[in-house]
């Protein structure tokens, strides 16, 4: 598990100051983009793999609203993982709150040359090596 912090911006919430819904979305992209690159794989390098990693299922459920200016963490951990796809989970919470203010997931697969396939070994390797089901 990763966290990634954001703090809210006026940009993301709408007149009555509540993050809009499509920027949970936008944040789990962050998250996951962070948690590949602190692993030491950063999309860049994924892509200059030849390997694209196209979101094919992504859903958001909202349990406590998210106010202009607060200051969120989002977990990401990989919930499941085969040689084609991955997916990752995410939770939202106020920094130092306990209570989840959102969670979700996204389904990931690996593209080779404009063709699903399997994830290269050196993906393939760091991915496994950070997934732990039994959590």
């Amino acid at each position: 598990m990763e966290r990634f912090e954001h703090r809210v911006r006026y940009a993301e919430v709408d007149q009555m100051h509540v993050v809009y819904h499509s920027r949970y979305i936008e944040w789990f992209e962050a998250a996951r983009t962070e948690l590949l690159r602190d692993w030491g794989l950063p999309y860049k390098k994924i892509e200059e793999m030849g390997v694209m990693l196209p979101v094919i299922d992504v859903r958001c459920l909202y349990h406590k609203a998210v106010v202009y200016d607060d200051l969120v963490e989002i977990e990401t951990t990989i919930s499941a993982l085969t040689k084609v796809k991955m997916t990752l989970g995410y939770v939202v919470r106020r920094k130092g709150d306990p209570a989840v203010c959102a969670t979700g997931h996204s389904v990931h697969c690996f593209i080779k040359n404009n063709k699903p396939g399997r994830a290269p070994e050196e993906l393939w390797n760091l991915l496994n090596a950070h997934y732990h089901p039994e959590e």
